[in-house]
């Protein structure tokens, strides 16, 4: 872990002069403000799974969906005692990118609804996707794309991935189009994915300078920290318009945070994040339990019993801890005086959290 954090840090302070001096481009970093994924789901069946389906009475929304299904197809099976496990009941989700046109395709997830072991092998009936006002935006089949699997036997089974879950590419096809069009948008607004006073300002700052060559006006201003809202000029196309902005380049401002990820030991440190000058000592303190009991045995021609006598050993053990200043103005002075501290992930999370109390720590600790 700390050679993969060394390595990470030293990829990120290592980076070309060139890569850094282009910026980040506007619609990397905001979306324009209506125009969004819109999200559907559907209940379907999967058929054709090699027994590792449904258990048809413990999951009894699968037997009854399988009922119906065979009635409207003409088969009457309401008094018959079905036991196959070929079938599942499963939930249906997919995106819907924004103006998406009828007969256009989208990939859609499938994921297990009852007892299911695998959906390795099976296939998508017809499925209705709706959205949120209840009303049918596509309908998805086709086989399943299943990447984990489970193998079991007498005494042991071994499973791979989550092999409840598939996806199918291209599976649903589009059957009705959102209401609106691009050029129906009330007003152009571009949404900053991170809000940012300083960020939100220096967007438009740079689609002022662009305007101001292109069309002699300005035609952005920052609302909040979110938002830039922006007039539409009369003499270009709309969708061009939005793409030559798109291409601008900021940079972006990030907040001073450090998170910290105590279950994996993780722990990353954004650009301007800084340490005051403070003094840091840090020590492993190890305690080591051991049980090794007795058997105590009664002399010979004795009526004593035979008893296990219990015996713990306790040790500590505390190595050696080095005193070293910390306080940099920029990240790699910080990452340099920890790498000189020689510290694991786990106890760089320690002292973070105690410089953090003690108030050197000017950023944002984020512990997850």
């Amino acid at each position: 872990m700390r050679r993969i954090l060394a390595l990470l840090m030293s990829l990120v302070l290592a980076l070309p002069a060139a890569a850094q001096a282009n910026g980040t481009r506007i619609k990397d970093i905001a979306n324009l403000k209506g125009v969004r994924d819109n999200q559907l789901v559907g209940y379907g069946l999967v058929t054709g799974l090699q027994g590792t389906g449904d258990t048809l009475r413990n999951a009894q929304f699968t037997e009854q969906s399988l009922q119906s299904m065979l009635d409207r197809m003409g088969i009457n099976v309401r008094d018959a005692r079905l036991r196959t496990r070929n079938v599942a009941a499963v939930m249906v989700t997919a995106d819907l990118p924004p103006y998406t046109g009828t007969g256009s395709r989208i990939d859609v997830s499938v994921t297990s609804l009852g007892d299911a072991t695998s959906l390795k092998g099976g296939t998508l009936l017809m499925t209705p996707l709706m959205g949120g006002d209840s009303l049918v935006y596509a309908a998805a089949q086709g086989p399943l794309a299943v990447s984990g699997f489970v193998v079991a036997g007498q005494a042991e089974s071994l499973t791979q991935g989550v092999p409840t879950a598939g996806r199918i590419p291209n599976g649903a096809l589009i059957e009705r189009e959102v209401p609106g069009t691009f050029r129906d948008l009330p007003e152009l607004v571009f949404e900053l994915k991170n809000p940012d006073f300083k960020t939100a300002t220096m967007v438009a700052d740079a689609i002022n300078a662009y305007s101001l060559r292109r069309f002699n006006k300005r035609v952005a201003a920052p609302r909040d920290q979110r938002s830039v809202a922006l007039l539409r000029p009369h003499n270009i196309a709309l969708t061009r318009f939005v793409a030559e902005v798109g291409d601008l380049t900021v940079y972006p401002d990030t907040p001073a945070r450090v998170v910290v990820d105590q279950r994996t030991g993780t722990v990353v440190i954004g650009r301007n994040v800084q340490i005051s000058m403070v003094a840091v000592t840090h020590s492993n303190l190890t305690l080591r339990v051991t049980e090794t009991p007795e058997v105590s045995q009664p002399a010979p021609f004795s009526n004593g019993q035979t008893v296990v006598v219990p015996r713990t050993e306790v040790s500590a053990t505390e190595g050696g801890g080095r005193l070293a200043i910390l306080g940099g103005s920029d990240l790699q002075t910080l990452v340099r005086g920890l790498n000189q501290v020689g510290l694991k992930p786990s106890d760089i999370i320690a002292i973070l959290q105690a410089v953090k109390t003690a108030g050197a720590l000017q950023a944002e600790l984020v512990v997850q």
